[in-house]
């Protein structure tokens, strides 16, 4: 919706934009209590979106001289109550407009994708600070100037070629991986998972793969990646939503048509010379999934791919898995001289998946006082109901066993 009126509107209106389609969310959630919700939910929210609009442009000054043109796209279809008010293609392209338009180069870097996580994806300032380990204050900054460069350079509303396609299609990439990966591990709320989160991710990329302009092996590397790791979601929790670690799923949940899908996309992939952080990371994930049962996974393949990544992404979470692959292969005790050697460990400081780890590889060797200090840690980071009651649980049994 918001993607849809800012073409409308112009983009230099984004917030405008925004501030229309959270006005037409909160009036649903005022009415639908009372009078139920209608036959099609979207419908309802994008014509009282395109409502407020018009009421918009007619009150303000600044659309005066656009006035005939931007009511004229409003209004320029009447479907029937329960109709969509745009065409789904229609949306779509707008969509990918938009993903396009929140990477462009003369947005500052840092701030692209955390504009496309807001903006596309509708992702609270909290939630992108904690994906990029900052503080929400420094976020907040960060849209603000970008969204003052789109007024400044008047950015326009379209879908890149040539030159410029391939310099913002990494942006656009690396924005739905970060999307996905909210989903797959929720920052805060009380799921663990987040499967529509997800579902979007999936289905932008997959969009985006379909379109010339995305059609690309590392485009589909991402698309196999996303879906081989959605395809284990239905095995990440018990029944009472607790989490499973990877050698207790039961992989007879994990979903094989997924599967299939995301091996599609990795043939696909393939195709040309390059090799992406997507391609790797996508290989691991086909590693994990290839394996019968856990005692079956090929570490040392995991590993060497691993040690290819860290070349591309030095980041200390990468890092960290690779830390879990040494212990996995070589042992606790390698896998803590992992973790030691990792660069900026301390920015790794306030994420509690760091002292799990140090935890599981310390009670490992049995230094059952070193373990439980970790956990302890651990849990007083981590917001997430399952996470943090898997952590009392392997805190207790440390307790227990000292």
């Amino acid at each position: 919706m918001v993607a849809t009126l800012t073409r409308i509107f112009g983009l230099e209106h984004l917030t405008l934009a925004e501030d229309v389609v959270q006005e037409a969310l909160a009036r649903a959630l005022q009415t639908w209590p009372f009078y139920g919700v209608p036959k099609n939910p979207a419908a309802w929210i994008m014509r009282a979106s395109r409502n407020l609009a018009l009421d918009v442009v007619r009150r303000q000054k600044v659309f005066r001289d656009k006035q005939p043109e931007i009511v004229h796209l409003i209004e320029q279809s009447n479907p029937a109550p329960d109709t969509a008010v745009f065409p789904e293609q229609e949306i779509a392209d707008d969509r990918l407009r938009m993903m396009f338009v929140c990477c462009h180069p003369l947005i500052p870097a840092e701030a692209q994708v955390a504009l496309a996580l807001k903006t596309l994806c509708g992702f609270s300032v909290a939630e992108i600070s904690r994906a990029f380990l900052t503080t929400e204050a420094a976020i907040a900054k960060r849209l603000t100037r970008a969204k003052q460069k789109i007024r400044e350079e008047h950015i326009p509303f379209e879908i890149p070629a040539g030159e410029e396609l391939a310099r913002r299609l990494d942006g656009v990439l690396q924005s739905l991986y970060l999307l996905f990966n909210e989903g797959y591990k929720a920052s805060t709320g009380e799921k663990l998972v987040r499967e529509e989160i997800c579902d979007e991710a999936i289905r932008l990329t997959g969009l985006l793969a379909e379109h010339a302009a995305g059609n690309q092996p590392k485009t589909h590397a991402l698309l196999a990646l996303m879906l081989l790791n959605a395809a284990r979601i239905p095995a990440r929790v018990d029944g009472e939503g607790n989490l499973l670690r990877l050698q207790e799923q039961d992989r007879t949940r994990w979903n094989q048509s997924i599967i299939a899908r995301g091996m599609f996309h990795f043939a696909k992939s393939a195709a040309g010379d390059e090799i992406t952080e997507y391609h790797l990371q996508a290989g691991i994930a086909a590693c994990h999934c290839a394996a019968p049962d856990y005692g079956s996974t090929d570490w040392r393949q995991i590993l060497s791919l691993y040690d290819r990544l860290v070349q591309f992404d030095d980041s200390p979470v990468v890092a960290l898995n690779r830390a879990i692959v040494v212990a996995n292969i070589h042992g606790p005790k390698a896998g803590l001289d992992a973790v030691a050697a990792i660069q900026d460990l301390d920015k790794l400081n306030s994420y509690y998946l760091l002292y799990a780890v140090l935890g599981e590889l310390e009670a490992r060797l049995s230094h059952l006082q070193a373990a439980a200090r970790h956990f302890r840690e651990s849990l007083r980071l981590a917001e997430i109901k399952s996470e943090r009651m898997f952590l009392s649980k392997r805190l207790l049994a440390c307790e227990e066993l000292k």
